[in-house]
């Protein structure tokens, strides 16, 4: 069975609401393993000066848990092939 979890993060870019996300997901993939999806709950840009300056997203990150146990490469459950005599 499969356990998802979810964190609310908030992420910003002077580029664009995309950059946003691709900020976001980056920066979270690199201490969350299994992340599955990003849901935006909210978009909203920081303005100065009668401009925007900064695009801001706030983001549910849905990951699995991990249950503690070895990850396998599915070449490493292989049984290792047998040797052809000669």
């Amino acid at each position: 069975m499969t356990v998802m979890k979810s964190e609310q993060i908030l992420s910003e870019s002077t580029k664009s609401f995309e950059d946003a996300i691709d900020i976001a997901v980056a920066r979270f993939s690199r201490t969350v393993r299994g992340l599955k999806s990003a849901n935006v709950n909210n978009l909203s840009t920081v303005i100065e000066n009668g401009k925007v300056t900064a695009y801001r997203v706030n983001l549910q990150m849905t990951f699995e848990v991990d249950d503690g146990r070895p990850v396998m490469s599915a070449a490493a459950s292989m049984k290792p092939a047998k040797k052809k005599k000669k």
